[in-house]
């Protein structure tokens, strides 16, 4: 166990120079004063899942899966049989005998799948020689099913027994999966969204099919997640981020996230040549439903599904790429990056000096594209008054390389894992002292020292 002070960056307080984000020691929001260094891995650890209240999976460039107890940091479970690289995890619960047990997918180079007890960690089931690499897994809980994304998208029942599969799409292949309502499937393909249905006859034999395709993105589309029963949002490299009904798949709302920030008296100005692709391409999305958070090149947008206007935003959050977000309450998130940090952030009123806050920039949404005349006057974009600003909260400095994602556990605490092969617990430093003093009470009566 190691006891962790953060903030070992030089004090400077809560100011941006330039590109470089700086917070000093002194972090009174920050309750992750506490971490454990988990070690087991030999490459670059990718993907976190979480199997239950108290374990997590880890996996990577190495091969293997791990299985963790997140409680006291201790690995349970070493899971081997990829000859290569995790390309992709996710955990499948299912009912037998009223009994539930959750199980874990794992997806590799090798072009295999594997399913594993995490309980136990024996492999299940596995199948080899698949036409192409898993690039990522969606359970379908109601149907009982999951889908593999490869050249093609494949249906699977818990036997590991191929039920259907669509044809070959492109060389690009299926990056992201999603659920959508009616027995639908949305899987992102280089720059198009295509729209599976499902159909399940009578005597119980599945087949799958191409129903639409949604080709607004300008380029691949890099980020696909469910908002809620009714829409889902997509994020492509060109930083375009659009908001589709879930049902009849239209355009609820479209934003170029990517401008300039104007001089005093100008018109915001769109100039594609001035980014880097970097710099405006969308790498996560998340949500709780009511708001969806962007990470944009080293930034960060937040922005209300309600009024569909950006409601805070920080364009240079980190000091590189923005890996991976969550949203912990209505005014708190979290984002990591290829910087190595891990930073926690508070939506408060009072902008930035150094940042204008215009709804100009990104925070006109539109239902449907819009086809503005060539050589039109621009129309001035209406005030947004509720615009604020992202403050820095906490910085969390433990990892040497890029921090690829991380996992809540709530008042357990956070698991983050890098491409410095290794995987960090961060814990509330007053939780766990006052755990440790009870336990060590309990100790003491049970001995009749007390």
């Amino acid at each position: 166990m190691l006891r962790w002070i953060l903030g070992g960056r030089e004090a400077q307080g809560s100011v941006e120079k330039g590109p470089v984000l700086c917070i000093g020691e002194e972090q009174p929001k920050n309750w992750f004063t506490e971490l454990q260094v988990l070690k087991g891995h030999f490459d670059i650890v990718r993907f976190l899942v979480q199997i239950d209240d108290f374990r997590c999976a880890s996996a990577g460039d190495d091969g293997l899966v791990l299985v963790w107890n997140v409680e006291t940091g201790e690995k349970l479970q070493e899971l081997r049989g990829h000859s290569q690289q995790i390309t992709a995890m996710t955990t499948f619960t299912c009912n037998k005998g009223g009994a539930s047990h959750t199980s874990l997918i794992t997806a590799s180079s090798d072009r295999s799948l594997s399913l594993w007890d995490p309980d136990t960690g024996n492999r299940v089931q596995t199948i080899s020689d698949l036409q192409s690499s898993v690039k990522c897994l969606l359970v379908l809980e109601r149907l009982c099913v999951w889908v593999s994304g490869a050249e093609e998208l494949c249906v699977w029942n818990e036997d590991f027994q191929l039920q259907c599969q669509s044809q070959n799409h492109s060389d690009t292949g299926i990056t992201a999966l999603i659920e959508l309502p009616k027995n639908c499937v949305a899987a992102a393909v280089d720059k198009e969204i295509v729209v599976f249905r499902l159909t399940v006859s009578t005597d119980s034999s599945m087949s799958v099919a191409a129903v639409r395709r949604l080709s607004d993105h300008q380029d691949r589309v890099r980020a696909l997640i469910n908002v809620n029963d009714g829409l889902f949002a997509s994020g492509s490299h060109a930083g375009e981020l659009i908001l589709w009904d879930a049902v009849d798949w239209n355009i609820h709302g479209y934003e170029h996230i990517l401008w300039e920030e104007p001089q005093a008296g100008a018109q915001p100005e769109i100039r594609l040549a001035a980014h880097k692709p970097s710099e405006m391409s969308i790498q996560h999305l998340t949500t709780d439903g009511r708001h969806i958070l962007a990470a944009v090149g080293s930034g960060l947008y937040v922005y209300s599904v309600l009024t569909k206007t950006v409601v805070a935003y920080r364009k240079c959050a980190h000091d590189s790429n923005v890996l991976h977000t969550m949203l912990a309450s209505d005014s708190q998130l979290m984002s990591c990056s290829e910087d190595g940090s891990l930073r926690m952030w508070e939506i408060q009123d009072l902008p930035l000096p150094g940042e204008p806050a215009s709804s100009g920039f990104f925070g006109m949404w539109t239902f449907g594209r819009s086809n503005k005349p060539t050589g039109a006057a621009p129309k001035k974009a209406p005030e947004a008054p509720s615009i604020r600003t992202l403050e820095l909260t906490g910085d969390l400095i433990g990892h040497s390389g890029a921090v690829q994602m991380f996992v809540s556990f709530g008042e357990k605490g956070l698991v983050t894992c890098s491409t410095d092969h290794l995987l960090i617990l961060w814990r509330n430093g007053e939780r766990q002292s006052g755990l440790r003093s009870r336990a060590l009470f309990h100790k003491l009566e049970e001995s009749g020292g007390l």
